[in-house]
């Protein structure tokens, strides 16, 4: 199964590294979308399939949590897993942000290695 991934992340140069990463993991990759905040991105979910989402936290218009809530009470999108890619450190936060629907996390600066363990980690229950 090859994927099609949506990056979401207000900073156009962090959704290019995130580009040019993911074709650094080996992983099937179709399609790779991206959106500069939430509301975007849920723009882009009503127009095209997505398998997987990487999104930032902290964007204008509609941050990270705000965009995951909508997308895990969504019928239709509740079920695309969402791996958040930020600076947060507080293992607190991590935590809140994992029960409120989000399936993993990768701490920026990431490598390539990181952001294909994750996925992997996060999709398994997807791919078998």
């Amino acid at each position: 199964m090859s994927w099609n991934i949506l990056i979401v992340d207000d900073s156009a140069v962090t959704r290019s590294v995130l580009k040019k990463t993911l074709g650094m993991t080996d992983i099937p990759i179709d399609e790779i979308y991206q959106a500069a905040n939430g509301a975007k991105a849920l723009e882009v979910l009503d127009e095209k399939s997505i398998d997987l989402i990487l999104a930032d936290l902290n964007m204008p218009v509609m941050n990270g949590l705000e965009m995951t809530e909508r997308i895990v009470t969504n019928e239709q999108t509740k079920d695309i897993p969402i791996i958040v890619i930020s600076t947060e450190a507080s293992t607190t936060r991590i935590g809140d942000l994992l029960n409120k629907g989000i399936k993993g996390y990768i701490h920026k600066p990431f490598t390539p290695e990181n952001v294909r363990d994750e996925i992997l980690k996060v999709t398994e229950s997807v791919r078998t």
